[in-house]
């Protein structure tokens, strides 16, 4: 499937006397770029250069591209990511499915807990992700101005519950309300999913990164078999999970995909999180914007535009809880 950003409206030739000019709604046009660049011509707020000298791809399932270091900061269930980041092309993503969920299950992760800070020797506890071992948790990142990472998702994510529990779905979080205390582990997190048989599953997360790095991107498990992981299943399902997600969050935020990692595409595989790697079920996780940036922090801290994030990762999961 090919990626589809925002519907664009050609003018139609102009009618004679003073009759008003009328619109032709067009086709939905392919492409992450496309996205990036209506959001620019609207005015939107990226900073940087690395979308539009994006190249997309149309492949729905297969992740390619160039490997490397990724620039991100301290985005995930651990540290920095040391994993290279590689990104997929994003797909087609159809208006936002109407109809009940009913039967359809969907885990919530909101990454990290407003407590982890108060358990630093607990979170810190190794685990094994299948690739390599790495921290329980981490306390996440903050804004400049002190807003935590883990506040944020847990905004984000009782949002979107509300929104997919009024279609109908059963929709569970990993963690709420300072249950648990600290944590869940990593790989607790992916084992609630897997539990629960969830149809989709999602982590909510905010990034860490530098300056004048900016806008969101959805992190795709990539092929893993190793240990106690084992992705083979899930990564056709996930990439076209997060490929939804990618589209509508363009679409109904009005952000564009990050400007330092994914190329552009706003869509990230990757090898070293626990919470994919584990996983038995569709799942992805959205770095929702850059909380070190002022100008993503401004969105980031604003409610009007939480609620637009979690409109946006709704619309994503129940496109593709229709389409699966």
């Amino acid at each position: 499937m090919s990626y589809v950003g925002p519907d664009f409206d050609p003018p139609q030739p102009r009618r004679p006397r003073r009759r008003p000019l009328t619109v032709a709604v067009a086709a939905l046009v392919p492409g992450a770029l496309l996205g990036w660049l209506v959001y620019e011509a609207v005015g939107g707020t990226g900073g940087g250069d690395g979308a539009d000298k994006a190249t997309v791809q149309t492949s729905a399932t297969s992740a390619s591209g160039s490997s490397g270091p990724s620039a991100a900061g301290s985005t995930d269930d651990g540290k920095r990511p040391s994993a290279s980041a590689t990104h997929a092309s994003p797909t087609s993503s159809a208006p936002a499915a109407t109809g009940s969920l009913k039967g359809k299950v969907v885990v919530i992760d909101p990454g990290h807990n407003p407590g982890n800070f108060r358990h630093t020797a607990e979170i810190n506890r190794q685990v094994d992700i299948g690739t390599n071992r790495k921290e329980c948790d981490t306390t996440g990142t903050a804004t400049n101005a002190g807003y935590p990472e883990a506040q944020f998702t847990l905004d984000v994510s009782h949002r979107l519950k509300a929104l997919l529990e009024k279609q109908g779905a059963t929709v569970k979080l990993t963690h709420d309300n300072g249950s648990p205390a600290w944590g869940p582990c990593v790989t607790e997190r992916a084992e609630i999913g897997n539990k629960a048989h969830a149809d989709a599953a999602i982590s909510i997360h905010a990034d860490g990164s530098a300056v004048g790095n900016r806008g969101f991107h959805v992190i795709l498990p990539g092929f893993v078999d190793a240990g106690g992981a084992d992705t083979r299943k899930i990564v056709g399902p996930s990439a076209d999970l997060g490929n939804y997600i990618a589209g509508k969050f363009v679409r109904v935020t009005g952000s564009a995909p990050a400007n330092y990692i994914g190329d552009g595409s706003g869509i990230v595989t990757r090898k070293d999180l626990g919470g994919l790697n584990l996983s038995t079920v569709p799942k992805v996780f959205i770095e929702c914007g850059n909380m070190r940036d002022s100008k993503d922090a401004a969105l980031l801290t604003s409610s009007t535009w939480r609620q637009k994030a979690a409109q946006g990762i709704s619309d994503g999961i129940v496109s593709f809880l229709h389409a699966s």
